[in-house]
């Protein structure tokens, strides 16, 4: 009998090592944001087609590679990338049950990745973004996706009780933001300007541009006869990314329920020593605070948060922890009932083939890991300026600034021209290192058509 126990052992701890998934994405991934973050676009343009290469997700690869084109000026590229990863994410956001039921004998990276809500939700703003320095034509209707992404998984969430764990989410108040300066430069609707600069003031309302908005939109005005609008949009500092933890209270919970089934099944467990390990979102903004604009001597302002994504992330994890717990702790339950079932099948109860069995469960146990994918090359803030200025081309000074107003890496002149009454879009993409990348502008870049398929 001594022998079956032994490879029994060894055999569900062969299969807990199958099972797992890879512990250590966030690890892999850390060259290509650093590779990134210091402006080696192509450095980390290799690193992620290596990752690709050796078996990674495609689609939460392909979230990296976008915006690695539209630091590099790609932004046409961006947007197919973009797109496909969206379409790729929709396909498998409706959880299979029987990858829920196999992530239940491993752990949740044995899933397929379908993207945290927020990223879900600013793939739809990178896509809004990507496309205004091209044509803008599918802008507002990607920004109507990030409106309409957002309602629909906060209203899948709601439980029978009335209670909804998503309804506090942040909002993005980039969305109705960007449909806000699209309508006013329609010159015609003014009130449909107005309405979604009044929801930017609500959900953004420490934004101090946000009321200077709704005055301008609510008095029909976008700019001055000889002048246009040049909207600075800044991508600035390290987004968040999820490391590995280990949850305590989780464990003291997973022991009550121990001792209960043990009392109940009278039979012995594997003893709970494994902790819980869970994803924690990790805030990691780095040092770059804003971007300073000037045109010519004039000191023009710095661009301003629009859209805290780290702190979107946090709130989204505050909210949805208990539920990742929980999950962890049927998982660690249903892996302790599977070892007592192998026990009673064999009419174990004591002695060295219980205790055998009793290793593999917590060997078993053990080999869980966090799944600490994400997307990793989103930028900790969204942040925005709005010029009007005389028609013309006009070199504007660009300088990334410290929190403490200090200037990081070189300032760069870029060219921008302004049409009358219409908006320019200027993106910039800012680091510890200074600007990632060079600017993009809508006045500059061609865009590439996507032809056949609706944005």
């Amino acid at each position: 009998m001594t022998g079956l126990p032994a490879r029994l052992s060894g055999s569900l701890i062969a299969a807990a090592l199958f099972l797992t998934g890879c512990a250590t994405h966030m690890v892999r991934l850390q060259p290509v944001r650093t590779a990134f973050q210091q402006g080696d676009l192509a450095e980390a343009e290799r690193l992620i087609v290596a990752e690709a290469e050796s078996g990674s997700e495609d689609d939460l690869l392909l979230l990296d590679r976008a915006m690695v084109a539209l630091a590099a000026g790609r932004p046409a590229d961006s947007e197919r990338m973009l797109r496909q990863a969206r379409d790729g994410l929709d396909r498998v956001e409706e959880e299979s049950q029987l990858e829920t039921a196999w992530s239940m004998l491993g752990d949740d990276q044995s899933r397929t990745y379908a993207g945290e809500d927020y990223e879900r939700v600013l793939l739809r703003a990178m896509l809004a973004v990507s496309n205004l320095v091209q044509d803008g034509d599918d802008a507002e209707a990607y920004s109507l996706q990030v409106i309409d992404k957002q309602r629909s998984i906060v209203a899948a969430a709601a439980e029978p009780d009335g209670t909804n764990p998503k309804a506090a989410y942040q909002q993005v108040a980039l969305a109705p933001y960007l449909r806000g300066i699209l309508r006013e430069e329609t010159h015609r609707d003014y009130d449909d300007a107005a309405r979604n600069f009044r929801l930017v003031t609500t959900w953004q309302p420490d934004f101090q541009q946000g009321p200077f908005h709704l005055a301008r939109a609510s008095a029909g005005t976008h700019s001055r006869p000889g002048h246009g609008v040049v909207h600075v949009l800044a991508l600035v500092g390290q987004g968040p990314f999820k490391a590995e933890a280990e949850e305590q209270p989780t464990s003291a919970s997973l022991l009550i329920a121990d001792r209960i089934l043990s009392a109940q099944m009278q039979s012995s467990l594997p003893p709970t020593v494994a902790p819980i390990r869970v994803p924690r979102i990790v805030a990691a903004p780095g040092i770059a605070g804003t971007v300073r604009v000037g045109v010519g001597d004039w000191s023009a302002g710095q661009t301003e948060t629009i859209t805290s994504v780290s702190q979107m992330a946090l709130r989204q994890q505050e909210a949805m922890l208990p539920y990742q717990l929980a999950r962890a702790v049927v998982r660690r339950v249903v892996k302790k009932g599977t070892i007592h079932g192998v026990k009673q099948g064999l009419g174990m109860r004591h002695g060295l083939p219980s205790a055998a069995l009793d290793l593999a469960g917590v060997a078993w146990e053990a080999s869980e890991a966090a799944d600490t994918r994400c997307w990793s090359l989103l930028p900790d803030r969204i942040q925005v300026l709005r010029l009007e200025l005389p028609v013309g081309t006009l070199p504007l000074g660009l300088t990334v600034l410290d929190h403490g107003g200090r200037p990081l890496g070189d300032p760069i002149l870029q060219d921008v021209t302004v049409a009358d009454g219409r908006n320019t879009y200027l993106l910039v993409r800012a680091s510890d290192a200074g600007f990632v990348g060079r600017p993009l502008t809508s006045s500059s870049n061609a865009r590439i058509d996507l032809p056949g398929e609706p944005p």
